[in-house]
């Protein structure tokens, strides 16, 4: 079964709350390179990533994503059998 965007919004968010590369977004929430950009951009443009420029850019989740985030799992642990579906798929 396919991810929702939901999904994979919230792990992009959780990996990148201690700072994350596109490489390390890329590995940890099963994506590949071509699909993780317009999530990227789109956590950008509304002020839930904000990026960090040192030999590598870094991807951090701002407050506003931490809250987003911390709403997300709020959902995901009222509705446990739905989401554990789309992680068998």
């Amino acid at each position: 079964m396919k991810r929702s965007k939901d999904t994979i919004i919230s792990q992009i968010l959780d990996i990148c709350i201690s700072g994350a590369s596109k490489t390390k977004i890329v590995y940890q929430a099963n994506l590949n390179f071509r699909t993780v950009i317009p999530y990227i951009e789109l956590l950008i443009r509304n002020d839930l990533l904000e990026t960090t420029r040192s030999s590598v850019i870094i991807y951090q989740t701002t407050p506003k994503g931490v809250q987003l985030l911390n709403q997300f799992k709020c959902i995901q642990s009222l509705l446990p059998e739905m989401y554990s579906l789309e992680e068998k798929g």
